[in-house]
């Protein structure tokens, strides 16, 4: 082979090789400038734990606005049924208290003591009384029907009720009778099984002014 064949066959494993080297160095340098798949699968990891608990504190942050709500809510329906009760028990006791007949006052009695403490009994007892010298020779006749109750305030469970009764009242004076409202004031304590610890009106109902307290 001749000198000048030799020397090409050098320069072209020269320019091999140079091409060679210089190829892996691209090659190095491409693989330096991207994330290896490693660290690419670390930040895909870390994105995915943040975003999941992201997702699990709004979650938390819902059920406890709802559970709060939840909570707000039972709140106002137990307490407005507690006053609707409060209510209907001051109606009804209210009405059947100025309900009587001096022919017979037994279910009056009864009626003016029930659902009341045994403190306030004794003295609503001792109160009939006193009002049945009234009524039996006044010939006392009344019927009533309840006209509306609200709760004027309440304090520790214990409600303050106004109550209005329409009475139509007969006796000797009024023999074509009288059409009144009679008012009474009730406290109602809740802790007490609804019991009637203070009352104020009975007497008005007879036309008197002093009321059982």
């Amino acid at each position: 082979m001749s000198k000048q064949a030799l020397l090409h066959d050098n320069n072209t494993d020269t320019d091999t090789d140079n091409d060679v080297e210089n190829g892996t160095t691209i090659d190095k340098n491409t693989r330096r400038s991207r994330p290896n798949g490693s660290s690419y699968v670390k930040l895909r990891t870390v994105l995915t734990s943040a975003l999941a608990i992201l997702g699990i504190a709004a979650l938390a942050i819902i059920g406890w606005q709802w559970r709060t709500t939840s909570n707000e809510l039972d709140s106002v329906r137990s307490s407005a049924a507690d006053s609707t009760h409060a209510e209907q028990v001051a109606l009804d006791y209210a009405a059947g208290a100025a309900q009587m007949d001096f022919k017979d006052l037994g279910p009056w009695k009864t009626r003016l003591t029930q659902g009341t403490t045994p403190e306030l009994s004794n003295r609503l007892t001792q109160a009939a009384s006193s009002m049945e010298q009234i009524i039996t020779p006044l010939q006392w006749v009344s019927t009533a029907s309840p006209i509306a109750a609200k709760v004027r305030s309440e304090s520790n469970g214990a409600y303050a009720v106004d109550c209005f009764v329409s009475v139509l009242t007969k006796s000797t004076q009024t023999p074509d009778g009288v059409q009144s409202t009679a008012t009474y004031q009730l406290t109602i304590d809740s802790a007490n099984g609804w019991a009637i610890t203070e009352i104020r009106g009975i007497d008005s109902a007879l036309g008197t002014e002093k009321g059982a307290k």
